[in-house]
């Protein structure tokens, strides 16, 4: 049998109070460049072109937005080849098919940017994350140019989910389901408040935030430099 041990209150043998240990520890190399990536961007300044993709759709419309665009669904190859076989089928055995043209997003950079040209987009996504950013940075002037609704949000990998990928950095809106116009109607007046019609956005530089090691440093340097200005005035007023 093991007896309890008396806790020492001698000083320096106590138990010690809990640190943050994070520093310690060596985290994967992919972590470790998002982190130095992050506080870069907060650091330097970035441009407004740049700088108008962290300004995102609020959380409340961009989740009605996304409940909008799951009834415009692609379809995943699985259902595709389901589809094509019961076509088939019906074509066996009538001789004639009857298929309806389903409406769906459009996705892809190439196949948005043409879309947009040509002025039969109606509402564009683009992902706040695209990375290198310039795939993306010439969009919202495209947009703005042809008088097509635009909105910014959150993340390449919520778009994906919507074009049955793995990630889509833009998606479209050609067109919708009848009795869904108002709907359209609705996030269209939104992203025209919000982004196109929006001067600030494409204004604002970004950037530029000092670390706290840093601010503390500033501000002992300004009262120092506040202290030395006091001195030189009765210095001054003496002679």
């Amino acid at each position: 049998f093991s007896k309890k041990k008396k806790r020492s209150t001698v000083i320096g043998v106590g138990v010690r109070r809990k640190r943050d240990l994070s520093k310690y520890i060596k985290f994967p190399k992919q972590i470790r460049i998002q982190r130095k990536k992050k506080i870069l961007l907060q650091r330097l300044k970035v441009p407004p072109a740049i700088n108008q993709f962290n300004e995102v759709l609020p959380n409340v419309e961009s989740q009605d937005l996304f409940n909008f665009l799951n009834n415009y669904k692609c379809e995943s190859k699985k259902e595709k080849k389901k589809r094509l076989e019961e076509e088939a089928k019906k074509l066996k055995a009538d001789g004639k098919v009857k298929s309806k043209k389903t409406i769906t997003v459009k996705y892809g950079l190439k196949c948005v940017t043409r879309l947009i040209e040509r002025k039969k987009a109606k509402l564009v996504i683009i992902a706040n994350d695209v990375s290198p950013i310039e795939l993306v940075l010439f969009l919202p002037a495209l947009c703005r140019l042809k008088g097509i609704p635009y909105c910014i949000v959150k993340n390449k990998a919520k778009l994906g989910l919507v074009a049955k990928k793995k990630k889509a950095t833009v998606l479209c809106l050609t067109d919708v389901n009848k009795g869904n116009e108002d709907r359209l109607n609705y996030f269209t007046e939104i992203c025209m408040k919000h982004f196109n019609n929006n001067v600030e956005i494409r204004r604002k530089w970004g950037g530029q935030k000092m670390s706290a090691k840093s601010l503390l440093a500033k501000k002992i340097k300004d009262k120092a430099l506040k202290i030395e200005e006091a001195k030189k005035k009765v210095i001054s007023q003496k002679l």
